[in-house]
């Protein structure tokens, strides 16, 4: 038997893949993956959950490969609830300012005085059919001192604060609760995707330097600018890997199926890069000679669509108005990541420094080599967000018999009273906060 301090399963709902990341925390404090599990996305449509039913055969079956990935490297753990991502186009943000006056003006601000302003802030009128998901401080101001990191312990009167509220479409967010519960699973917490993914590719030196994320999912493109060590900005942009695969199919006249093989072995995004001689030969339709593909013209036909995707990500940096202040950079992650010389085209198109971030900034050790591709950033960044409110639990490893089954009973009573816990405080602060 092996104690782990922490536990948690990040459930990434994406485009093209749902997938299930097993993580703790050791005794040592750091981070490590045990399982990872992952299936074909069938019922998600640019983010957004479509088909309710395909949506959760999709979550039973990574779920299930998670934990057969576990017990290979004989370890168990009853996955009961897991922290979900959620993205798309319905995703909006708004700067908000919100402030609250203090009966006891004696005493210095204290946490509890925080706490009340942001959960007043979650009552903001919004448009029929909108929720919010997070409200995100930028910076407080007490009485007539401005720009306050942190408020506590300061003595004043009145505290204001600017936050960035992330809202979201009510039936995409039921939708999404919907097919996790009826996998059978409960919600522990509902996280912006690209939050997640700055979580596991990011440092803390680049968020204060200033640094714009940029995560390219099958079905749409996340943008999240940080400043000073604070989100400032973020967006959804429509397309992602998928919308290139679409463009090779019509460009190239191949099989869907194809263009996908074709993107992901030779694509470019830096068409001159490659030489006018390299040819590509895939088979033909039926009874049909096989067909030569340019992979000079290949690169061309992924140039064109990611030019457009970066013009749309630099339009949003210079909505932000840190377009001079981002120290740091783009970074790109994301599955649409793995083209070759994006980085390069990046550059060029943006004129701002750009690198590829791996999800492996945090992680201790993983038995699962494959997570460390920037495609898993945002699964590895639930589970990193995760673990900063998890309880402590215990894992079992197989080759305890006596000692398993008796612990095995130990571990479903503990979780089973946690998450009771956890599902009441989170209803009842639903309640609170959105009705």
């Amino acid at each position: 038997m092996e104690h782990i301090k922490k536990v948690i399963v990040g459930l990434d709902i994406g485009t093209t893949k749902v997938c299930a990341i097993v993580g703790a925390t050791n005794e040592h404090g750091k981070v490590e993956i045990l399982g990872m599990g992952k299936a074909e996305s069938l019922g998600v449509i640019r983010g957004e959950v479509r088909n309710i039913d395909k949506t959760v055969k999709a979550i039973r079956e990574a779920v299930e490969k998670a934990k057969q990935s576990m017990a290979n490297g004989k370890i168990r753990i009853e996955i009961n609830s897991v922290h979900v991502g959620i993205a798309g186009q319905h995703i909006k943000s708004l700067q908000h300012r919100n402030s609250i006056s203090r009966n006891n003006t004696e005493d210095e601000i204290t946490k509890e005085d925080v706490d009340k302003l942001i959960k007043d802030t979650f009552n903001l009128a919004l448009p029929p059919g909108d929720k919010i998901i997070h409200v995100l401080p930028q910076e407080y101001q007490v009485d007539e001192f401005t720009d306050v990191t942190d408020p506590v312990g300061i003595a004043g009167v009145r505290l204001s604060g600017n936050f960035h509220i992330i809202t979201g479409n009510v039936d995409a967010i039921k939708n999404i609760y919907k097919s996790v519960n009826r996998a059978g699973l409960d919600v522990a917490d509902l996280i912006l995707e690209p939050l997640s993914s700055a979580e596991s590719v990011l440092t803390m030196e680049e968020m204060e330097a200033g640094v714009c994320l940029v995560d390219i999912g099958g079905g749409t493109t996340d943008v999240a600018i940080f400043k000073n060590g604070i989100i400032r900005h973020t967006a959804v942009i429509p397309f992602g890997g998928n919308i290139i695969t679409d463009d090779i199919v019509e460009g190239c006249q191949v099989l869907r199926n194809q263009a996908e093989l074709l993107k992901l072995k030779f694509g470019s995004a830096l068409a001159e890069e490659n030489k006018e001689n390299e040819i590509v030969c895939i088979p033909g339709f039926h009874g049909r000679p096989p067909k030569e593909v340019s992979v000079k013209n290949l690169a061309m036909v992924i140039q064109a669509r990611v030019e457009e995707i970066f013009e749309s990500v630099l339009y949003e940096i210079k909505s932000s108005g840190l377009e001079r202040k981002l120290n740091a950079g783009i970074v790109i992650t994301g599955g649409g990541s793995q083209l070759k010389h994006l980085d390069k085209l990046v550059e060029f198109v943006t004129g701002i420094d750009a690198r590829i971030g791996y999800p492996n900034e945090h992680i201790a050790k993983s038995i699962v080599e494959e997570i460390k591709s920037p495609m898993y950033a945002t699964g590895v960044g639930l589970v990193l967000k995760g673990l900063h409110t998890a309880d402590e639990v215990e894992i079992t490893h197989e080759d305890d018999d006596k000692k398993e089954k008796k612990q095995h009973q130990h571990n479903s009573g503990f979780l089973s009273r946690w998450l009771e816990k956890g599902k009441a405080w989170l209803n009842d602060d639903d309640m609170k906060d959105y009705d």
